[in-house]
């Protein structure tokens, strides 16, 4: 049976019309000094080349426009550690709707001030991203502002395109690492390759302090968990979507657990190897292939470089490690 989150090739096409309206597509470049280290051919996807600094924008775009064949909402609303309440505001200030976002206390200082300068209500709530979804959803009700969430059918199909450009750019890859936050990313790799009709394997990457959607995936039921990372909050997923995990059940080879350490080793990597700045979650694709250096020597592989949006303090302590 065709679930909502089984695109063919054209409605991702179609996606990304509703995209490049706006931005131009993400380069894709294979790195001399990443193949030397991973004993590979390494294709980078740079999503860190976004007006947003991070792949959620495609989603957020296509998202707004199906929302504006309805009735145009007074006001929306989110939640976010960051990336996606960029996407939201970007979109929000194009069509000229008030968007109010959520973050938990503590989140990164210059990913609210970017969500800010975006012309977004920010508002600080709650230990961790769950707690703001709770709450953004108790507002959505007392304020009547149209909910967005961070997994949807219509953020996935945006999302598509940044792996519908890697696939078509970068034929015959073995295996594609996407890090895992609450399952966008992955969700639409998978959609893409399936659309497709390619053999490559899609791994999923999360934070080993952040582990709900590896354990979710492994004893095929949902599982939620702490999450204490420190670097990687693009990551923090306490409650797996039920939505996300069908699709990664079907789609997914395996998951991947890295560390805060081995994602600062990675985004250092990415500094010294190609000059990129990569945030956690964006680093963490690299960190996955470089576990499984061994499994992928002379594979052509890629990995996703979802977002450079990290704090300049925290790049900094990451840099001198």
């Amino acid at each position: 049976m065709r679930s909502d989150f089984d695109f063919s090739r054209a409605d991702i096409e179609s996606a990304a019309a509703i995209v490049y309206q706006t931005l131009t597509p993400t380069p894709q470049f294979a790195w001399p000094l990443l193949a030397a280290e991973l004993g590979a051919e390494v294709w980078v996807k740079h999503e860190n080349f976004t007006p947003t600094g991070a792949f959620k924008v495609r989603g957020g775009l296509v998202y707004f426009d199906e929302l504006l064949k309805g009735v145009r909402p007074s006001g929306v609303i989110s939640a976010t550690r960051g990336n996606h309440g960029q996407s939201v505001g970007f979109a929000a200030r194009k069509h000229k709707i008030p968007a109010t976002i959520v973050v938990p206390y503590g989140n990164s200082l210059e990913k609210n001030a970017a969500m800010r300068a975006l012309g977004v209500e920010l508002i600080e709530h709650g230990a961790d991203f769950q707690a703001s979804r709770e709450y953004a959803a108790e507002l959505a009700a007392e304020r009547n502002l149209h909910m967005i969430p961070a997994f949807h059918p219509q953020i996935v199909r945006g999302v598509c395109t940044y792996a519908l450009e890697l696939l078509l750019a970068v034929p015959d890859l073995a295996t594609v690492y996407v890090p895992v936050g609450q399952g966008s990313g992955i969700s639409a790799m998978i959609a893409a390759r399936d659309a497709l009709k390619l053999k490559t394997e899609v791994v999923g990457v999360v934070s080993a302090h952040a582990p709900a959607y590896k354990l979710s995936f492994e004893s095929r039921k949902s599982i939620e968990h702490a999450v204490t990372t420190e670097l990687a909050d693009g990551m923090a997923c306490r409650v797996p979507d039920a939505a996300a995990l069908d699709i990664i059940w079907r789609g997914a080879a395996r998951i991947l657990a890295v560390t805060d350490d081995e994602v600062a080793a990675a985004m250092r990597m990415y500094f010294s190897a190609i000059h990129s700045t990569a945030e956690g979650a964006g680093a963490a694709p690299l960190a996955g292939a470089l576990q499984e250096r061994a499994r992928n020597r002379g594979r052509r592989i890629a990995v996703a470089l979802t977002g450079g949006n990290v704090d300049r303090a925290m790049f900094a302590r990451v840099l001198a490690g």
